[in-house]
């Protein structure tokens, strides 16, 4: 595991080959005396199949940076690429499938719909994009094992545990294979032994996926298994 540093390793045409790539983003929040400078210039690229996870305290800016990573926030200035894509040149609907297409996101909140199984919270992502085939569905069994959740695949949310509704978000955010993984504090509700699971589960997949990885967490127990560190203080990362 390398030190929290400014040295961002990837390659330069990371964005441009499936990676993740922020130049000199800031995000300003509110208006006037209460405004509240969230992204500071920020500036990380994160090369396809690298995992890179960013410590900090609560309200150091973490949130954002995946918020505007992933084109769920746009920023007061800076861009920001996306395999390839500037996200920031996007219409707010072109964005929309861009996010769909291209990116995964780990919340922490599961935010599994309450109507549909688990396995189906797997399926729906390619359902609305049109490619619900065999291989799809191959591919939830497939992760539904890596999680331990094939003995709740016909499970609605109501009847999981914490641990298991988020072991099912991380397995929905993989099922698209997506270029960037975007990943909220994955082990707040899970126990010791199943948020090394799980962090070396996002860790197998970033590699063998080639996907580009950024995961923020207070917890700096499972930072080893990180391919870079950085730590954000006051939206700035350092």
């Amino acid at each position: 595991m390398t030190t929290p540093s400014t040295d961002h390793r990837a390659a330069p045409d990371a964005a441009g080959s499936g990676g993740l790539r922020l130049d000199d983003v800031t995000l300003v929040l509110g208006d006037g005396d209460t405004a509240v400078t969230a992204l500071d210039h920020v500036s990380l690229t994160v090369a396809p199949g690298e995992f890179v996870v960013v410590v900090g305290p609560s309200g150091s800016g973490k949130s954002s940076l995946l918020a505007v990573s992933g084109g769920l926030q746009r920023p007061t200035s800076g861009t920001v690429h996306v395999a390839g894509t500037e996200l920031t040149a996007l219409s707010d609907k072109e964005r929309t499938a861009a996010r769909r297409r291209h990116i995964g996101f780990v919340f922490q909140q599961s935010n599994l719909l309450a109507s549909l199984t688990v396995r189906e919270q797997l399926l729906l992502p390619l359902h609305i994009d049109g490619r619900l085939d065999a291989a799809a569905r191959a591919r939830a069994d497939e992760l539904l094992e890596a999680v331990d959740l094939t003995h709740r695949a016909g499970s609605r949310p109501h009847q999981l545990s914490g641990g298991e509704r988020q072991r099912a978000g991380l397995a929905r955010a993989l099922m698209t294979s997506p270029a960037v993984l975007l990943v909220d504090e994955p082990t707040s509700a899970l126990d010791r032994a199943r948020s090394a699971e799980a962090v070396r589960l996002i860790a197998e997949q970033t590699h063998e996926h080639g996907t580009a990885t950024v995961m923020v967490t207070h917890d700096t127990a499972i930072m080893d298994a990180a391919d870079r560190v950085h730590e954000m203080v006051d939206g700035r990362l350092s």
